[in-house]
């Protein structure tokens, strides 16, 4: 931008076009009278001629000789505060600020609305408010940034007749920073939007009016103007993708970072935010694929690229490709095992394949290890990390370790509602019912309208016999959220285990009316008729699910393994399970389901292929260790099968028959010869 030149003020411009007009008209009176002019006309002009010499010393760079002519301007004219006015910019220019702010106010005792002064001034207390906040930021005590910012405002308006007119750029620039600075973003955005139009070229002018946008809050007005700007400015797109990101529109943020990359296709922080984007857009798996091939060129390109190397991770996860993810997750570790990132992409991935008793292993010595440390970080590291090694010894059946290890999450987190209620659930599972009451009950002061505590408070009070509480808890979330879906799944559900399948069924009826895209609630419909026997209508509620959404892997599993257990249609259940395992590869639960599909199809190798695998990732399920041994029997390995049948008797013990169980494993024993 350019800076106006200063020009002579009118006071002075006006006595010089007056000493002209009467030279002129009155030359032969001034003839005969004294040689001596008038004093105040004589001085005026004297002093007008000290004002140009002293410009022509600076410019000559005879600073001390410039001073001197505007000192002795301003001795022969009191009166012309633009004289002082411009000592002080002289002071300024020359880092004099001390001479330069008394120049300044002495400049406003003679005229308080010299524009020229409070420029000089605003600049000064911006330039101190400039270096007390970075003398702040060093720790020093003495800089007081604020007041300084609002006497440098204070001056700079003053300074400026409008503002948001055509006056010196330069000031209304350091005018909107100083509104940023202090907070009056709305002050700003005006000033910057008529900024960026008058000048394209002052790149710092769009950063700026986004930063005032933001801070403003007004976030929507901002993204509206960079969409129109940055087809203009393409430099524009990566402060449009930040936007986005801060609105969480993560497929809009891809789209405005993949415009960024293409400008300036080797800058890896954009392709990482480009990356990181693409994975949060729920594009699915094209979204996934081409966030890895980002991810890919910035490892080729900085293989020690811990950031990216921890993204692929998650994206090879995400693909399917585990070995491809722990690879990537170990190199995390190896460039820095101090990071929780690296340990918390493999356990991902080892949750993912089932692999328990691995993230056991992986994680127990870490964060044994990470206890130990000191420093901020170590309650949020313990607290990424400990839910996973607690979610392990869970699916092992080590309830006792993973409530400890929950607990412990939730004492380095105790703001985080979400570790909070895996504590619960992790009690819930323990059978620690009273626990889980007290537990959620004190979640709820802190958390009234989360229905996860108040589902958790009624599952635990269903297992102590008190199901009518439980459901008059929910009862309660439900006429406080009405909009929510998930209230009435949650009051179905536990009608459902209280044996009201009726209740269940009126409530999900009621939901479909009120929310008919939802798919939780066909779902949700479909189990509760199943477990009714009402397998048609069950069967019908599954498709209307399958129909809004194809791929929903938990309908298809569900559909298909009611079908085999029924042994009915069992190529079409099959079918349905291959489509289910293509989308979760490692669900022990589908794994199970098409076992028993195989088995019942008399395909006795398959089904003791994936029940195995099954069982092994699910040791305390009851029902997949009573399938497993049912085709251990069946294959004659009575020995495996009675060892099947006793963990199934040590499991949950849901929905098994004990008796029945009892007396397979005295068959068995009875093959074998034994008592």
């Amino acid at each position: 931008m350019k800076v106006a030149p200063a020009s002579w003020p009118a006071r002075v411009g006006t006595v010089i076009v007056a000493i002209a007009l009467i030279a002129l008209a009155a030359a032969s009176v001034e003839a005969q009278q004294s040689s001596r002019a008038t004093p105040t006309t004589d001085y005026v002009g004297q002093a007008y001629e000290q004002f140009l010499l002293g410009r022509r010393l600076e410019a000559a760079n005879d600073v001390d000789g410039a001073i001197v002519a505007f000192k002795k301007a301003a001795q022969l004219d009191p009166g012309a505060a633009d004289v002082v006015a411009e000592l002080a910019g002289l002071y300024m220019r020359q880092s004099r600020l001390t001479d330069a702010i008394a120049a300044g106010e002495q400049a406003l005792k003679i005229a308080p609305t010299n524009r020229e002064a409070h420029r000089v001034l605003g600049i000064i207390y911006a330039t101190l408010a400039e270096g007390g906040r970075r003398g702040a930021q060093r720790g020093s005590t003495a800089a007081r940034p604020n007041e300084n910012i609002a006497k440098a405002i204070d001056h700079l308006e003053q300074a400026l007749e409008r503002p948001n007119g055509d006056s010196d750029p330069n000031v209304r620039a350091t005018l909107a920073r100083l509104y940023i600075a202090a907070g009056t973003f709305d002050k700003a955005i005006p000033i910057l939007a008529d900024l960026v139009e008058q000048e394209p070229g002052w790149n710092d002018g769009p950063a700026l009016l986004a930063e005032a946008y933001a801070g403003a809050g007004r976030d929507d007005e901002a993204v509206q103007w960079l969409e129109q700007a940055a087809t203009n400015d393409p430099d524009l797109y990566p402060t449009l993708g930040e936007f986005y990101e801060r609105q969480r529109k993560w497929k809009d943020a891809a789209r405005a970072f993949a415009e960024a990359v293409k400008r300036t296709p080797r800058n890896a922080d954009l392709k990482y935010r480009y990356a990181s984007a693409l994975l949060q857009s729920g594009g699915g798996r094209d979204a996934v694929t081409q966030a890895r091939d980002v991810l890919n060129e910035i490892v080729t390109a900085r293989a020690n690229d811990t950031r990216a190397l921890y993204l692929l991770s998650q994206a090879e996860r995400r693909l399917g490709d585990y070995p491809a993810a722990e690879a990537a997750a170990r190199k995390v570790i190896a460039q820095n095992g101090r990071s929780p990132m690296g340990y918390y992409a493999l356990a991902t991935t080892l949750e993912e394949r089932r692999q328990y008793q691995a993230v056991v292993d992986t994680l127990a010595p870490v964060v044994a290890e990470f206890r130990t440390r000191t420093g901020q970080n170590q309650a949020s590291d313990l607290a990424l990390l400990l839910p996973h090694l607690a979610f392990a010894y869970q699916e092992l059946g080590d309830h006792d370790k993973a409530i400890a290890a929950f607990d412990e999450a939730h004492k380095a987190a105790p703001d985080d509602a979400t570790i909070f209620a895996y504590l619960i659930q992790a009690n819930v599972t323990g059978k620690r019912y009273p626990a889980a009451i007290e537990l959620a009950r004190k979640a709820m002061e802190d958390h009234p309208d989360d229905l996860r505590f108040a589902r958790l408070e009624a599952q635990a009070l269903r297992q102590t016999g008190k199901p009518d509480e439980g459901a008059a808890v929910l009862q309660q979330m439900l006429r406080k959220q009405p909009d929510k879906p998930d209230a009435y799944v949650a009051l179905a559900q536990l009608y459902s285990e209280a044996k009201r399948g009726a209740d269940a069924v009126k409530v999900l009826q009621e939901a479909q009316s009120k929310f008919p895209d939802d798919t939780s609630i066909p779902f949700e419909l479909g189990a509760v008729l199943e477990k009714q026997k009402r397998y048609a209508d069950a069967e019908s509620a599954f498709r209307q699910v399958l129909a809004k959404e194809p791929e929903h892997a938990p309908a298809l599993n569900y559909l298909g393994y009611m079908l085999a257990d029924r042994g009915e249609r069992l190529d079409e259940s099959i079918g349905l399970l291959k489509k289910a395992l293509a989308l979760e590869p490692e669900n022990g639960s589908f794994l199970d389901s098409i076992g028993w599909a195989y088995y019942k199809s008399d395909k006795l190798d398959l089904a003791l292929d994936n029940l195995q695998r099954a069982a092994d990732q699910l040791p305390t399920n009851s029902v997949i260790q009573d399938h497993f041994g049912d085709a251990l029997f069946k294959a004659g390995r009575y020995d495996d099968a009675v060892s099947a049948w006793t963990r199934a008797l040590a499991g949950d013990g849901d929905s098994i028959d004990r008796g029945s169980v009892d007396k397979k494993i005295k068959s068995a024993r009875q093959k074998l010869g034994k008592k």
